[in-house]
């Protein structure tokens, strides 16, 4: 009679092993944006999975995007911990853990796109970049986000258009200034605002400008501020992965993500100017009134930023002055 031997544990081992490498490596990337919409750093995660896919190195991006792999204030601690492989990232966000990211969202230290590139190639983001890989994560693209302010209540301009208000600040530096202004604050990612405003929870929000056509707050507002030429608001929004994962990958598998990352910074270059005409666009077809700060307007706020935001932040955040005159050293 013919006997069958079960498989060794050593030999199911390697069957398993095998079973993976002919399958390739799947990163799993996780971001809070609304998926398939046009969401330009949803477009930037989509465009890295078909770039590493066509490098044929045996690498897989599936993306996970509107929260459902993991929350937005989550991903961070899960690229860290290497529980996530890729995120697209508010950096700020993570302020909480690494206080330096504030200075990533910082009132007025970043004017434009074009003064945006500048500071990619600087010292600024050179101690930023060290920061993040010393806190378990490695940039793959650069990416930062003008925005604005839009608002239920009153148009906002200069400071005291604020007073009264109970408006969503993206961060630590943003908050100080506009409770500094008169402003009540409350804290949550951008994804959470369209429902905060909907239950009368908020009065006001400052975010990107893509969030604010993404997550379609044009339906709950009367008032947007647009950038304009006195952008008082950026924000750094990387593209991320884990460093416990970029370390477990091939040397070609590396090499396919950085060349995709590069394709994806290059396409946001390319779209960022017309995101702000977006959602100028798309704010005024449904009726909400739109306005910009004037140089006034902009410098009234500065002036309450230096002796909040950068203050706090230059005595109170390791290396923080160094950070702040590294940016401000870049015109």
């Amino acid at each position: 009679m013919k006997r069958f031997l079960l498989p060794t544990a050593a030999a199911l081992g390697l069957a398993i092993a095998a079973s993976h490498a002919s399958a390739g490596t799947v990163l799993r990337a996780s971001h809070q944006f609304p998926g398939g919409q046009g969401d330009i750093r949803d477009e930037m995660v989509q465009m890295m999975a078909r770039h590493v896919a066509d490098a044929d190195v045996g690498l897989t991006i599936e993306v996970y995007p509107g929260q459902s792999l993991f929350k937005a204030r989550e991903q961070w601690g899960a690229i860290a911990r290497g529980r996530l492989d890729i995120t697209s990232l508010p950096l700020d966000y993570a302020s909480g853990r690494h206080p330096e990211f504030s200075a990533t969202l910082m009132p007025g230290l970043v004017r434009n796109q074009a003064h945006a590139q500048r500071l990619n190639d600087s010292e600024y983001m050179t101690m930023i970049k060290d920061v993040i890989l010393d806190g378990g994560a490695r940039v793959l693209a650069d990416a930062w986000l003008s925005g604005g302010f839009a608002s239920s209540e009153q148009c906002i301009t200069s400071p005291e258009t604020v007073a009264g208000q109970n408006i969503r600040a993206a961060g630590p530096a943003f908050e100080e200034m506009l409770e500094a202004a008169g402003a009540s604050i409350s804290s949550m990612p951008s994804s959470e605002v369209y429902t905060a405003m909907q239950t009368g929870v908020l009065d006001a929000a400052n975010t990107s400008s893509m969030s604010f056509v993404s997550f379609r707050l044009y339906e709950q507002v009367e008032c947007l501020t647009e950038p304009g030429e006195f952008a008082l608001w950026f924000m750094y929004e990387p593209i991320l992965i884990s460093e416990q994962v970029w370390q477990g990958l091939t040397e070609e598998q590396q090499a396919a993500l950085m060349e995709a990352g590069e394709a994806a910074e290059i396409y946001f270059a390319e779209e960022a100017a017309a995101i702000d005409q977006q959602m100028v666009d798309v704010y005024r077809e449904n009726g909400v009134e739109v306005v910009s700060m004037s140089e006034d307007d902009y410098n009234a706020w500065l002036e309450i930023a230096r002796d909040t935001s950068y203050k706090n932040f230059a005595d109170n955040v390791p290396n923080g002055q160094a950070i702040i005159d590294a940016a401000l050293a870049v015109e």
